[in-house]
């Protein structure tokens, strides 16, 4: 009889016991700068560190953003919260993994993230945007390709392999390459000649790639003739920008112990660090007035003194951070009501730090010893609750964790990568794709994410994007020329954002750089029509 009383007993208790269950870890990291003048309001740069945030890619639910800001148009009356308003448009992307990624590693890429009238499009880079379906191009031709010397795949620009904690500098700054326009697609609203294009430093890399077309911006004027003049083909932008860390889900376990407790395991998350045990992932952020470079290159298309396209620092502004921070990181279920989300106890686990003024980071009170230079956070929480009722999730050791939750034996799998679809460009000989189509090709890159990637060259002025501008034919050959004169004179070995403060520059993946076929160095760009799964064996 008392045997029979133990089993039933020890039955109610694993039967209450909670199983593991899947849950996420989500929420912003925050990095307060300081307000600059509004005359800074052509654009800016910085350099952000990269690294592989966790060990293993987890899998395509996992999206995150390494640090990165958000270039918003300035509203007259301004608009506190442009999504509630309806004016949600902006430039923002930047180095991180998303959950549309074919072929994503450890390894962060890089995305442009244009974001049309409230997400109706967005353009990553170019031939890349929201969805696959080329019938419903939303922001696929939004960007147009300017460098003949780096390629760029629809799943992003990739880092070189094992990149861990090297700046990558990247910078948005408006040319006047295209032409204003009094109509658009036709109708009687204007399209400005604000060509916000991307330049980057990188070890092997430095110069501008890529630029928004105007109409990437301006065609919803046909439907909102009310907003001319007030988006980015045109507008100034706000030089106070947001700098934060985006994570929407990194991997966790939540499970309850028998007396009811409850706690948390998170797939360990890794930060750099530096010979001092403290992290910097920010430094040298800037805003720019358009003497920077705006000036000199519209006195030199017209007619005047030819410029390099160095970016003048003197007309610039660096942002000084202020040393403190904050965090919105919460772990949770899907049964667990966004009311109930508790936070983690970050302060516990990290100070915020300003490092001379111009570099943000932190200085860590909980993380392991560094291992190859980063550093592992603590990945064991448990939720405890305040006086003030108020619930946190604590970092704790392995050890406080009891046995029976399970979580001790949990583990995070690498991700295996299934038979991947590959993005192709449309292959119809009427496509914009086909005419009048490219002078050379096919080529292949083996970018180091185990893609193989087909690229053409193209005349510049008849890339898919140019065709898709909204621009004439006359139009079009104008641009061609200024073009060929970037081309002429602006080389990829030396520097055009100002360079960082301190530390190494990251390399792209050298397979994405390019050289242009003899005969085809001035005036022409490698696009690329198709990236898939690796065919062949490649060292």
């Amino acid at each position: 009889m008392r045997a029979w009383c133990l089993l039933v007993l020890m039955a109610s208790a694993a039967g209450a016991q909670t199983p593991v269950r899947d849950a996420v870890m989500a929420g912003y990291l925050l990095a307060p700068n300081q307000k600059v003048p509004g005359e800074y309001d052509s654009g800016f740069s910085v350099y952000v560190s990269a690294w592989p945030l966790l060990e293993h890619y987890p899998g395509r639910r996992f999206q995150t953003g390494l640090f990165g800001t958000w270039m918003f148009p300035v509203f007259d009356p301004p608009v506190r919260r442009p999504l509630q308003a309806g004016v949600y448009t902006d430039i923002e992307g930047g180095l991180g993994w998303w959950r549309d990624t074919r072929f994503a590693t450890a390894t962060p890429k890089f995305i442009m993230g244009g974001v049309d009238l409230n997400f109706r499009r967005w353009a990553n880079g170019p031939g890349a945007g929201k969805g696959r379906d080329w019938d419903e191009p939303k922001g696929k031709y939004g960007v147009v390709q300017l460098s003949n010397r780096l390629l760029w795949p629809p799943d992003g620009l990739n880092l070189a392999q094992g990149t861990r904690g090297d700046w990558f500098g990247y910078g948005y700054l408006p040319l006047p390459l295209t032409p204003q326009k009094q109509t658009t697609a036709g109708k009687p609203v204007a399209t400005g000649n604000r060509c916000w294009t991307l330049f980057l430093s990188a070890e092997n890399f430095k110069g501008p790639v890529a630029f928004f077309a105007p109409y990437f911006w301006t065609q919803v004027l046909t439907e909102k003739p009310e907003l001319e003049g007030k988006l980015l083909d045109s507008a100034a932008v706000n030089p106070n920008r947001a700098l934060q860390m985006e994570t929407q889900y990194v991997p966790a376990k939540i499970a309850s112990s028998e007396d009811g407790q409850t706690y948390a395991r998170v797939a360990p998350v890794r930060y750099p660090v530096s010979g001092d045990g403290s992290t910097r992932v920010v430094q040298q952020i800037r805003s720019y007035r358009s003497s920077a470079l705006w000036d000199d290159v519209a006195r030199w298309f017209d007619g005047g003194e030819v410029t390099d396209g160095s970016i003048d620092p003197d007309a610039s502004v660096v942002h000084d951070f202020t040393g403190k921070g904050a965090a919105t990181w919460r772990i949770y279920d899907s049964d667990t009501a966004k009311e109930d989300r508790a936070l983690v106890d970050w302060n516990s686990i990290a100070q915020p730090s300003a490092f001379d003024g111009d570099t943000f980071g932190y200085r860590w009170r909980t993380a392991s010893k560094p291992d190859q230079g980063l550093t592992t956070l603590p990945d064991f929480f448990r939720l405890d609750e305040s006086e003030a009722g108020k619930k946190r999730w604590v970092a704790i050791a392995a050890s406080e964790v009891p046995s029976d939750t399970g979580l001790r034996e949990v583990r995070f799998e690498p991700f295996e990568r299934p038979g991947t679809d590959a993005y192709q460009t449309p292959e119809r000989p009427e496509s914009d794709w086909k005419r009048p189509g490219p002078v050379a090709g096919p080529f292949l890159a083996y970018p180091g994410d185990g893609s193989e990637v087909t690229y053409y060259w193209y005349r510049f002025a008849d890339q898919p994007a140019m065709l898709n501008a909204d621009l004439t034919e006359t139009q079009r050959q104008h641009v061609q020329r200024r073009i060929e004169m970037l081309h002429q004179n602006w080389t990829t070995d030396r520097d055009y954002l100002p360079p960082q403060k301190s530390g190494s520059l990251a390399a792209i993946d050298g397979a994405l750089v390019v050289t242009p076929p003899k005969g085809l160095e001035i005036g022409y760009v490698p696009i690329v029509t198709r990236q898939g799964q690796r065919s062949i064996s490649q060292d």
